[in-house]
């Protein structure tokens, strides 16, 4: 899961009108759509986890496999996802260094402190597996993905972290590459991006590596520079893929089809272009004040938790292992009533997170830099073409 975010500061207007040149970044409007489809991608990971642990026997178990059992491709919408909003939210003349330094800020602390969950976890609770020096030191680096037999030591979805950190070392040198490139280029680099996909499903398939490639950061890059190129192209006021609805249900058909492929890396194929032309789609409804079900404040503030939720909710189900046992397979009142307990514990604890880590610990980082920045004068507008989809970025 990574992770990168859309805070949603309120719903923007419909931009009415037409402009030859981009708004200043202050006025940027923010994509509350995004955030509140970030909330279910997490929800779907978590049911994934359900599945995984075996809450539910008999029919109530066929029935989450069949909700559930694609869960894992949440991660893939978070990697789309990522790309396409630091892509919008880059800063003209933004550095490396800050740019760096705002990352670790926001998803650093989170890791940190689940991090030593997890460490107490393996020190207090049974069956739990104790990490080597190695490798708890590179799951704290966030590198623990590029070692398969590493990639879920302690917590274990922070492998999805450690791709993106990877994302966002290269990310410096995509926005330059692609505010380089015009329409055309732009196009040419999203469709060599999914035919990269395609290919390594396919060596995946036929076993050409010794392990799968599905935690490799090297491998999830494609599906992060897609969605950076879909954003640019939403920047430019060139996107022209279908609405809101057309891709919901692109993506819902690409998730159920899921179970016809091997599970791993080769199932990224079955959602990858409707999760791209899902999250340009909600940001262009959220531009043109078009209705989206995403932008309801509940899903906004869940969106909100998500990172945090993602982080902490599989923490909780391992822990319960030790009171209900590996896979008890209950009955279908005895699994929902354990899924609703450990949802609730994993939301409230998401809660305590954002409210106590993520958001002070993210001001304390930044604090000093931001409170010694020198007044800048204005940045020059970026031209874009006359359209009523050419938006400005949102706040990072």
């Amino acid at each position: 899961m990574t992770t990168a975010t859309t805070r949603a500061l309120r719903t923007p207007p419909a931009l009415t009108g037409t402009t030859n040149a981009r708004l200043p970044p202050a006025a940027n409007p923010s994509l509350p759509s995004l955030t509140g489809l970030r909330w279910m991608a997490a929800l779907l990971v978590f049911g994934l986890h359900v599945n995984n642990f075996g809450y539910f026997g008999g029919t109530g178990a066929h029935v989450v496999f069949w909700g559930f059992g694609a869960g894992a491709t949440g991660v893939s919408f978070f990697f789309v996802l990522s790309g396409f909003v630091l892509t919008w939210s880059a800063r003209p003349g933004d550095r490396a260094l800050a740019f760096w330094r705002r990352r670790i800020a926001r998803v650093y602390p989170v890791h940190l402190v689940t991090l030593g969950v997890a460490v107490l976890m393996t020190l207090t609770l049974a069956h739990q597996t104790k990490p080597v020096p190695k490798q708890a030191l590179a799951t704290v680096l966030l590198l623990h993905s590029w070692w398969h037999p590493w990639w879920q030591t302690l917590n274990p979805v922070s492998w999805s972290l450690a791709c993106e950190a990877f994302f966002y070392a290269t990310f410096p040198l995509l926005i330059l590459v692609l505010r380089r490139l015009g329409v055309r280029g732009s196009v040419v680099l999203g469709a060599l991006s999914v035919a990269a996909v395609v290919v390594l499903a396919w060596s995946d398939l036929h076993h050409w590596w010794t392990y799968t490639l599905y935690s490799f950061p090297a491998a999830r890059l494609p599906e992060f520079v897609l969605g950076a190129v879909t954003a640019r192209l939403v920047l430019l006021g060139k996107w022209r893929g279908p609405g809101l609805e057309a891709s919901l249900a692109l993506a819902i058909l690409g998730y159920f089809f899921v179970p016809q492929f091997r599970p791993g890396y080769p199932a990224t194929l079955c959602t990858l272009v409707g999760f791209a032309l899902l999250i340009p789609a909600a940001a262009v409804a959220d531009l043109n004040g078009h209705p989206s079900l995403w932008r309801h404040r509940r899903l906004v503030r869940l969106g909100e938790l998500s990172f945090a939720f993602y982080m902490i909710h599989l923490l909780v189900l391992r822990a319960g292992t030790s009171l209900l046992g590996t896979k008890p397979h209950f009955g279908a009142l005895a699994g929902l009533a354990v899924t609703a307990t450990a949802f609730a514990i994993s939301l409230g604890l998401s809660w305590v997170l954002y409210e106590a880590v993520e958001c002070p610990a993210r001001r304390l980082l930044l604090r000093r830099r931001t409170s010694s920045a020198k007044p800048q004068p204005p940045s020059q507008p970026e031209a874009v073409p006359a359209r009523r989809e050419a938006p400005a970025g949102t706040a990072d």
